[in-house]
Protein backbone atom coordinates (compact mmCIF):
# COMPACT_ATOMS: atom_id res chain seq x y z
CA UNK A 1 0.00 0.00 0.00
CA UNK A 2 1.43 3.49 -0.79
CA UNK A 3 2.37 5.88 1.95
CA UNK A 4 3.74 8.61 2.64
CA UNK A 5 4.90 10.08 6.30
CA UNK A 6 5.33 13.77 6.34
CA UNK A 7 8.09 15.09 9.00
CA UNK A 8 9.80 18.44 10.36
CA UNK A 9 7.22 20.42 10.83
CA UNK A 10 7.38 22.96 13.59
CA UNK A 11 7.08 26.47 14.71
CA UNK A 12 9.91 28.90 13.82
CA UNK A 13 10.27 32.89 13.72
CA UNK A 14 9.68 35.04 11.10
CA UNK A 15 12.94 35.05 8.63
CA UNK A 16 13.30 31.58 10.21
CA UNK A 17 14.36 28.04 7.93
CA UNK A 18 12.76 24.79 8.07
CA UNK A 19 12.73 21.29 6.30
CA UNK A 20 10.09 19.38 5.53
CA UNK A 21 10.41 15.26 4.95
CA UNK A 22 8.34 12.91 3.07
CA UNK A 23 8.98 9.47 3.37
CA UNK A 24 7.47 7.30 0.68
CA UNK A 25 7.31 3.64 0.28
CA UNK A 26 4.61 1.37 -1.76
CA UNK A 27 5.46 2.50 -4.81
CA UNK A 28 8.26 2.94 -7.53
CA UNK A 29 9.42 6.51 -6.54
CA UNK A 30 11.75 7.19 -9.30
CA UNK A 31 8.71 6.83 -11.75
CA UNK A 32 6.44 9.69 -9.59
CA UNK A 33 5.50 12.69 -9.58
CA UNK A 34 5.38 14.39 -5.97
CA UNK A 35 3.94 17.82 -4.69
CA UNK A 36 3.90 19.59 -1.68
CA UNK A 37 0.26 21.37 -0.63
CA UNK A 38 -0.54 23.59 2.18
CA UNK A 39 -3.93 24.50 4.12
CA UNK A 40 -4.02 27.42 6.33
CA UNK A 41 -7.16 27.18 8.74
CA UNK A 42 -10.34 28.26 6.79
CA UNK A 43 -8.70 27.76 3.78
CA UNK A 44 -8.54 25.55 0.61
CA UNK A 45 -5.46 23.71 -0.06
CA UNK A 46 -3.40 25.12 -2.35
CA UNK A 47 -0.38 23.81 -3.98
CA UNK A 48 2.86 24.55 -3.09
CA UNK A 49 5.80 23.14 -5.09
CA UNK A 50 5.93 19.61 -7.42
CA UNK A 51 9.14 17.62 -8.70
CA UNK A 52 9.26 14.90 -11.50
CA UNK A 53 11.77 12.38 -9.76
CA UNK A 54 13.39 10.60 -13.05
CA UNK A 55 13.90 14.23 -14.20
CA UNK A 56 14.35 16.07 -11.25
CA UNK A 57 11.88 18.95 -12.81
CA UNK A 58 10.83 21.26 -10.16
CA UNK A 59 7.69 23.88 -10.66
CA UNK A 60 6.40 26.34 -7.51
CA UNK A 61 3.80 28.63 -7.05
CA UNK A 62 4.51 32.13 -7.25
CA UNK A 63 4.15 32.38 -3.36
CA UNK A 64 7.22 30.65 -2.50
CA UNK A 65 9.42 30.26 -5.75
CA UNK A 66 12.94 31.89 -4.39
CA UNK A 67 12.14 31.28 -0.88
CA UNK A 68 11.49 26.97 -0.67
CA UNK A 69 13.16 24.33 -2.38
CA UNK A 70 11.55 21.10 -3.07
CA UNK A 71 14.39 17.95 -3.68
CA UNK A 72 14.35 13.95 -3.11
CA UNK A 73 16.70 11.55 -2.25
CA UNK A 74 15.79 8.39 -3.97
CA UNK A 75 17.95 6.10 -3.03
CA UNK A 76 15.99 6.49 0.22
CA UNK A 77 12.81 7.32 -1.31
CA UNK A 78 11.89 10.44 0.54
CA UNK A 79 10.81 14.04 -0.60
CA UNK A 80 12.03 17.27 0.94
CA UNK A 81 10.77 20.91 1.56
CA UNK A 82 13.40 23.03 2.19
CA UNK A 83 11.59 26.75 3.27
CA UNK A 84 13.52 29.52 4.17
CA UNK A 85 12.41 33.68 4.79
CA UNK A 86 9.49 32.31 6.08
CA UNK A 87 6.36 34.46 7.11
CA UNK A 88 3.17 34.00 8.86
CA UNK A 89 1.21 33.73 5.71
CA UNK A 90 3.29 30.54 5.31
CA UNK A 91 1.50 28.92 8.24
CA UNK A 92 -0.47 26.05 7.43
CA UNK A 93 -0.19 22.11 7.63
CA UNK A 94 1.71 21.03 4.99
CA UNK A 95 0.83 18.05 2.97
CA UNK A 96 2.80 15.38 0.80
CA UNK A 97 1.39 14.19 -2.46
CA UNK A 98 1.92 11.91 -5.04
CA UNK A 99 0.91 10.90 -8.45
CA UNK A 100 2.22 7.45 -9.65
CA UNK A 101 1.33 4.53 -11.76
CA UNK A 102 1.66 6.74 -14.70
CA UNK A 103 3.80 6.01 -17.54
CA UNK A 104 7.27 7.10 -18.19
CA UNK A 105 5.96 9.36 -21.12
CA UNK A 106 2.97 10.95 -19.21
CA UNK A 107 4.35 11.60 -15.80
CA UNK A 108 6.06 14.58 -16.97
CA UNK A 109 3.55 16.68 -18.86
CA UNK A 110 1.02 15.14 -15.75
CA UNK A 111 2.97 16.71 -13.27
CA UNK A 112 3.84 19.99 -15.38
CA UNK A 113 0.17 20.57 -14.33
CA UNK A 114 -0.39 18.73 -11.83
CA UNK A 115 -1.81 21.52 -9.42
CA UNK A 116 -4.96 20.60 -7.95
CA UNK A 117 -5.30 18.26 -4.99
CA UNK A 118 -6.96 15.91 -7.14
CA UNK A 119 -4.49 15.43 -9.70
CA UNK A 120 -2.86 13.39 -6.75
CA UNK A 121 -3.41 9.62 -5.45
CA UNK A 122 -1.91 9.87 -2.32
CA UNK A 123 -1.64 11.79 0.47
CA UNK A 124 0.28 11.71 3.88
CA UNK A 125 -1.29 13.00 7.17
CA UNK A 126 0.42 16.00 6.93
CA UNK A 127 2.62 18.58 9.57
CA UNK A 128 1.82 21.23 11.31
CA UNK A 129 4.19 24.18 10.06
CA UNK A 130 3.59 27.64 12.72
CA UNK A 131 5.34 30.94 11.90
CA UNK A 132 4.91 33.49 14.26
CA UNK A 133 6.59 35.78 16.60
Amino acid sequence: AVQLVESGGGSVLPGGSLRLSCAASGFTFSSSCMGWFRQAPGKEREWVSSITINSGNTYYADSVKGRFTISEENAKNTLYLQMTSLTPEDTADYYCAALVFVSRMAIEPMCRQARRPGDFGYWGQGTQVTVSS
